[in-house]
This record gives structure tokens, sequence and C-alpha cells, in this order.
């Protein structure tokens, strides 16, 4: 009969280390990732309006915590993962409506979530 074949080289599937994701599917990913933030991020709230609610002193535990540098950089990563949240929410809508499925029009939407979650972040604590 015949003699055992010899296998042939097929090509591997690329591994992550090797394949870069585009823009678009790391704003995906990072938009499930600031949702489970957020609502994570609400315990912060319930405990800043429980403080309120409580009286002076649980008010201003809470506030020792919130102006503390680590408390400042929670609330700015908390900001940042809402404005970006909301600016890709948007952008969902818009594909919801079918509109803006084309390469050239995903890629600048790409740039104006960021840019839009980048600039309401900056304006909030400029101004706050």
């Amino acid at each position: 009969m015949s003699s055992a074949a010899k296998p042939t080289a097929r090509p591997l599937s690329p591994h992550l280390q090797v394949y870069r994701l585009p823009l678009t599917a790391l704003l995906s990913i990072s938009h499930r990732i600031t949702g489970g933030g957020l609502a994570v991020g609400l315990v912060g709230l319930a405990y800043w309006l429980t403080a309120a609610a409580v009286g002076a002193d649980a008010y201003a535990q809470f506030q020792g915590i919130a102006s503390s540098w680590f408390g400042q950089l929670v609330l700015f990563g908390f900001s940042f993962a809402l404005y970006f949240h909301l600016c890709n929410g948007i952008r969902h809508l818009f594909w919801d409506a079918g509109k803006g499925f084309k390469i050239a029009d995903a890629q600048r939407s790409d740039k104006m979530v960021l840019a839009g979650a980048i600039v309401l972040t900056a304006i909030t604590w400029l101004v706050a």
C-alpha cells in the first residue's frame, strides 16, 4: 500500500501577542470594562449618599477619603470611565440605527469617542 504521508506544514492562527487588535475592538472591550467599573463605582456613590444622610461626622470621614490623592485618582478614573462609556454608548446608538459601519467611519468615530471622553473629563476637572 502507500507509505505514511509526511504531514504538510499548515499556518497557525496568530496568537494575541502577534495579532494587533484594531482600535474599534479595543474600544469595544474597554466599553465593557468601564461598564463593569461604573457598576462597582456605584458602591462609592451609595457610600457618599449614605454618609451625607447619616450626619456631619460620617460625611467628614467620606470627605477625608475622597480628598486624599488616592480618592482623587479614583474619582478621576470614575469620571473618565463615565464619559468614555457615554460617548461610546452614543456611537453604539448610531450603529444600532445602521450608520457608521464603513471602516473609515468607524475609525473616525473611534477618535471622536476618545477625544470626547478626554475633553469632557478635562472640562469636569478644570471647572469643578
